[in-house]
């Protein structure tokens, strides 16, 4: 039997905010959370933005892998907040947590970036199955912080990865796990886990059985401890039972009693609309005309903004936060035609694919053709002003000259003295007889190295003053034999001993016997 999801969601505002930034949505199928960043005018906008653009994924049917699907779906809501932010630069750097769980079948898939979370309670067993993209947990990773610092570090709430105005291709952290029924899941923004511990979360989660309760518990305590952020909580509940749990909570947003120091504590706050700039007005019938398309487009949005709506009550679910009062007051964060027709397709076939809009099918089609071989032609023209380069640069080195040593002999080489890899740029031309060992030191390092020369004939010249350098070290000028005396010897008369030249050393120096 295919399993469903039984589910509570709340989201507060806190002690300390004057708007919500968190938006959640919770159903049969799927369970998201989102926490916006970005200051005054784009937290709720960016957690609005994302929620409403997966919530078309409640459903049984998928049209792929469900972790596949999801992944997909959240980078393609990332970039319709960069088109927020080209549309409306106030909304400059936003951005937003997701956490988000898609049933399929007895399986789970898990999609997160940022410091939200999700836990599992699975046979007595509770764990924090997401892990914080911050810097404190980087730097507890790398052994550089202990975790009871990390409550007390400076950074703390400096985030490393999020949706928005930040990443064009963000990296998600994605798993699937099986489950089976009984086991419960806990989403939540970091505006619970700042103020609760993972002990205390894990008290409530154990010992509530009703779902809305353990939500309202878990809230409440919250704001008892000082709820310096906004506050969003999910519990899901696996079930076998497709009727069991089904019913929507209906718990609604309520605005609860003011208090000191607490001004408004609802569930959800107001959420700036962001609508399409009008086109530059022009005199007479351009105006006319401008005005006339600026209203239709309007009333595209418009309907198009109901279809969300509508798609929203035609299933059960709960949606609280910023996502919630959006919808709420038909200000959904839609500010192009394009946009709105991809999420309006998106809702309406529950299929990821932006080809299913006509808009965009349209505009494809109208895409000029030299687009396809563009990158191609680029790459054929670059690898052949590569090869012209590479050759030209041969041909020259075939032009150059050098002496140096082959086979301990003083040689001639055609080219340079390099190499490219396995490709040696030069080649032996002319060996002579004139052995490297028969130089002195210094003319035989010299050789070592290579002495260039300016062409062949130059080169040969070097070979002939090595040929003189090594005669001058094998054969050094020889004394010239001492003549009679002048003083008669007194020694006493004997053969006398004349020294003979060594035969190979008369060879060797040109010598004749």
């Amino acid at each position: 039997m295919a399993l469903v999801l039984r589910y509570a969601a709340r989201s507060d505002v806190g002690m300390v905010r004057f708007k919500n930034d968190d938006s959640a949505y919770v159903g049969r199928y799927l369970a998201v959370v989102a926490d916006g960043m970005g200051g005054h005018a784009g937290g709720n906008v960016a957690s609005a933005s994302t929620v409403l653009d997966l919530v078309h994924l409640d459903s049984r049917v998928q049209e792929d892998e469900p972790l596949t699907v999801l992944a997909d779906e959240i980078q393609a809501a990332n970039s319709i907040l960069s088109e927020l932010v080209t549309t409306s630069p106030q909304l400059s750097g936003m951005g937003t947590t997701v956490t988000a769980l898609l049933l399929h079948d007895r399986r789970l898939a898990l999609a997160h970036i940022g410091d939200s979370r999700a836990y599992r309670l699975k046979n007595g067993e509770f764990s924090q199955v997401s892990i914080d993209h911050t810097f404190v947990q980087r730097l507890i990773d790398e052994g550089r912080l202990r975790p009871e610092e990390a409550e007390v570090h400076p950074h703390k709430n400096v985030l490393m990865r999020v949706l928005g105005d930040v990443d064009a291709s963000p990296e998600l952290d994605l798993a699937t796990f099986d489950v089976e029924p009984g086991e419960r899941w806990l989403l939540c923004s970091d505006g619970l886990t700042a103020v609760l511990r993972d002990s205390d979360i894990e008290g409530v989660l154990r010992g509530t059985s009703n779902l809305q309760q353990c939500v309202d518990t878990l809230v409440e305590l919250t704001l008892a401890g000082g709820s310096p952020d906004n506050v969003t909580v999910a519990v899901i509940e696996i079930d076998d039972d497709p009727d069991a749990g089904s019913a929507p909570s209906t718990a609604a947003m309520t605005e609860l009693p003011a208090g000191p120091g607490r001004p408004r504590q609802a569930t959800i706050s107001a959420a700036p609309a962001v609508s399409t700039p009008a086109p530059a007005v022009t005199e007479g019938k351009d105006e006319a005309d401008s005005s006339g398309e600026d209203k239709e487009d309007d009333e595209s949005l418009q309907e198009r903004a109901e279809l969300i709506r509508q798609d929203l009550s035609s299933r059960p679910h709960v949606l609280v936060g910023a996502a919630s009062l959006a919808t709420e007051t038909g200000q959904i964060p839609i500010v192009t035609k394009r946009s709105a027709e991809r999420r309006a397709a998106r809702m309406l076939t529950h299929k990821a694919d932006d080809a299913q809009s006509p808009g965009l099918a349209a505009e494809d089609t109208k895409r000029p053709g030299w687009r396809r071989w563009l990158l191609p032609a680029f790459l054929t023209v670059l690898a052949l002003l590569l090869a012209a380069v590479m050759w030209l640069g041969y041909t020259w080195t075939q032009t150059r000259y050098y002496v140096g040593s082959y086979d301990n002999r003083v040689a001639v080489f055609n080219g340079v003295s390099q190499t490219i890899g396995p490709i040696h740029l030069s080649h032996v031309t002319d060996i002579s007889d004139i052995p490297v060992d028969s130089l002195s030191e210094y003319h035989r390092n010299r050789v070592e190295d290579t002495l260039p020369a300016r062409d062949l004939e130059h080169a040969d010249q070097i070979v002939e003053d090595l040929r003189d350098t090594a005669k001058a070290v094998m054969c050094p000028p020889v004394d010239p034999a001492p003549g009679p005396s002048s003083t008669p010897s007194t020694s006493t008369p004997g053969p006398t001993s004349t020294a003979q030249p060594d035969a190979a050393a008369n060879s060797a120096c040109g010598g004749k016997q």
